[in-house]
């Protein structure tokens, strides 16, 4: 065996490691979105597999059940790669620099990345590598060990806003039946507190699903309650209040629905959505009028205080609903999102890609 093809292996060898350091680092450790290609191709393969699972059952209740298991399972199934990898790379250097066999080199590349020691080089730069490559291997099994507490953290803190919501809004959650109950309650002039919750959570949102991606496709408790539903029914909840309740104007509203696209949006450019990050109030929405008017007779017949001009309020409705409008959709079909009004009905399948450099400037 040639000095240039050892050369070439070890040197290969040492990058496949660097890739998969790379890639634990960026899907976990690193504070902001980041595209990782390696995490990627983890992801889309188990994803077609539980699509096709999911497609044999009948009702939405057997699919839930499918999907449930889609996003536990890949996070686990990401160390299992990443230590492949390690093995792997490592195996390629003591061969090149033990010239054994690929068998041994397998061989001491278990023993030392599994730290069980029954086989190691003989050779002074060999043993540092087996030193390396079990430390890698330590630190990437605690790495999950000490994130997974973190993802189920930011899911727990998620989902009791999620199912405070059905309290008020019913499951599947609308923004007819929130408004609509409010009114009967008394408490409609108060709805800002509500609001006020929803954009600190929209914050949180957009931070936690954008560091730690994996978040979005974990699935609620209750098999039709969704983050990405309960987000719609909010969002036009709020966009109602301000276009079409006939109530003192208060910043609440627009400032959670102004949380809420953007929140939206970081996801979106996370998983490569294409949408109008400039559209016009006039841009036609998933909405279509008459489904408007009748959310808004009904609401009439709660005998809630309307707007009399029906056509400005349409308007109105549609200038901040053309805000989110793409984007909702899409991550309802993303994550297979239960049946709800206005959101998840409307919305077509979406598979995971990797960003355009161009949208991953734009999203800079």
């Amino acid at each position: 065996m040639g000095t240039a093809f050892d050369t070439a292996l070890a040197v290969a060898g040492g990058l496949l490691i660097l890739a998969v350091l790379d890639a634990a680092v960026r899907t976990f450790v690193l504070p902001r979105g980041s595209q990782v290609v390696l995490t990627a191709l983890v992801f889309r393969p188990v994803r077609h597999v539980f699509d096709a699972i999911a497609r044999t059952r009948r009702d939405y209740e057997g699919r839930d059940r499918v999907m449930a298991g889609y996003a536990p399972v890949t996070l686990l199934l990401l160390p299992t790669v990443w230590l492949a990898g390690v093995f792997v790379g490592a195996a390629a250097i003591f061969h090149a620099l033990e010239h054994e066999s690929w068998s041994s080199a397998f061989v001491t590349s278990g023993s030392s990345l599994l730290t069980l020691g029954f086989e190691r080089p003989s050779g002074g730069p060999a043993v540092s590598i087996a030193l390396v490559e079990a430390v890698i291997g330590l630190a990437l099994l605690a790495l999950l060990i000490a994130y997974l507490p973190t993802i189920y953290n930011a899911f727990s803190r998620r989902e009791l806003v999620v199912s405070r919501l059905s309290v008020r809004a019913g499951t599947p959650p609308t923004a007819a039946e929130l408004l609509e109950r409010a009114h009967n309650a008394g408490f409609l002039d108060r709805l800002d507190d509500v609001f006020d919750q929803w954009e600190t959570w929209f914050v949180e949102l957009g931070e936690t699903h954008t560091s730690l991606p994996v978040l979005a496709f974990f699935r609620a408790p209750h098999p039709h309650r969704s983050w990405v539903t309960a987000s719609g029914a909010v969002l036009d909840a709020a966009a109602l209040r301000l276009a079409v309740l006939d109530v003192p104007w208060t910043p609440s509203p627009g400032l959670c629905i102004r949380s809420g696209f953007i929140a939206l949006r970081e996801i979106a450019d996370f998983f490569g959505v294409a949408y109008d990050p400039e559209p016009r109030p006039d841009d036609p929405i998933s909405i279509a009028r008459s489904e408007f008017d009748e959310t808004c007779a009904r609401l009439e017949r709660a005998g809630a205080p309307l707007r009399d001009d029906r056509d400005q309020a349409w308007r109105d409705f549609a200038g901040w609903r053309v805000n989110y409008d793409t984007v909702l959709l899409t991550l309802a079909g993303l994550v297979m999102a239960p049946y709800a009004p206005w959101s998840s009905d409307r919305s077509s399948p979406w598979t995971i890609r990797v960003r355009s450099s161009a949208r991953r400037n734009r999203a800079s």
